[in-house]
């Protein structure tokens, strides 16, 4: 059996996307009439799913899924639109998930986006070999910081929670790993330090961390 396994959220943490999904829902509030703030973004909308935001942006808890759907769609292809140009992994991802899968260390994405925002993922940074699962908004029906996403995240990696690291950069996701009993290692692509104090380890980016230090974490 591994020693532990890790959880690596999506957006914000393999990618340090979240600028430009700021933008494409700022350019979705522009077309309302409407202005989003980065405190906004950051309070309300990172590391939700997107049911969830458009709840919210349309202050309608009760609002169908057609519309979700149709707004979700919008944004999302705002987004890639958006970030094509400009798509690579954080530091020292690659060289830290051919370390993990070299030494047999299960991994898993665990993310509140959609598919077709994983697809475009893998389209522009080829890394789906090193996952044995990806387990997206889709997958749950409640979202961060909901720990339904980490506890799904345990199950598929087939060790306890407490075995388990989940790499995240919001707050929301922090306190969903928490949730599941898993420690947490947040990157502040998203957050300064002192919004993400509720992890058991900052850092910049992987080339701050290595299997040893998550070794340390659950021992």
């Amino acid at each position: 059996m591994a020693p532990y396994a890790v959880a690596f959220d999506l957006d914000g943490t393999l990618i340090d996307n979240n600028p430009y999904h700021l933008l494409a829902w700022q350019a979705f509030y522009e077309k309302r009439n409407r202005k989003l703030s980065l405190e906004e973004y950051k309070t309300s909308f990172n590391g939700r799913t997107n049911a969830d935001v458009v709840k919210y942006v349309f202050n309608d808890p009760g609002i169908s899924q057609t519309l979700i759907d149709r707004y979700t769609t919008e944004k999302e292809e705002l987004y890639r639109e958006i970030y094509a140009p400009h798509i690579q992994p954080v530091k020292g991802l690659i060289p830290l998930l051919e370390d993990l899968q070299q030494r047999g260390i299960p991994m898993v994405i665990a993310t509140s986006g959609i598919l077709p925002n994983i697809d475009f993922l893998f389209t522009h940074i080829p890394i789906r070999n090193f996952f044995s699962s990806i387990i997206y908004s889709a997958h749950i029906s409640r979202g961060k910081p909901d720990p339904e996403i980490y506890q799904l995240a345990a199950k598929k990696m087939g060790l306890p929670p407490e075995k388990c690291i989940a790499f995240e950069d919001a707050t929301v996701g922090i306190r969903s790993a928490k949730s599941a009993g898993m420690k947490v290692v947040a990157l502040t692509t998203t957050h300064d330090i002192t919004e993400l104090r509720e992890a058991d380890r900052i850092i910049t980016d992987f080339s701050e961390i290595s299997p040893e230090n998550l070794g340390a974490l659950v021992s």
